[in-house]
């Protein structure tokens, strides 16, 4: 399998931030509010940053030669 199950745990973990994130500043739904400029886009950024480590991390110790 191309990812280990740490791969998918992160994945996951980034795709909930992101929904998190989106879901805070729609459920705030003010233009200048405090989460909507503040804490959604952090959280946003975050969730981002982890689907990229998930994706390019690849533990060659246990790749398995044929």
């Amino acid at each position: 399998m191309i990812f280990d199950a740490w791969n998918y745990k992160v994945l996951a973990l980034g795709l909930l931030l992101v929904v998190i994130g989106f879901s805070a500043m729609y459920l705030e739904n003010e233009v200048e509010g405090f989460i909507s400029l503040y804490v959604s886009p952090i959280v946003i950024m975050s969730g981002y940053a982890a689907v990229i480590v998930a994706i390019l991390k690849h533990d060659w110790g246990s790749s398995k030669k044929s």
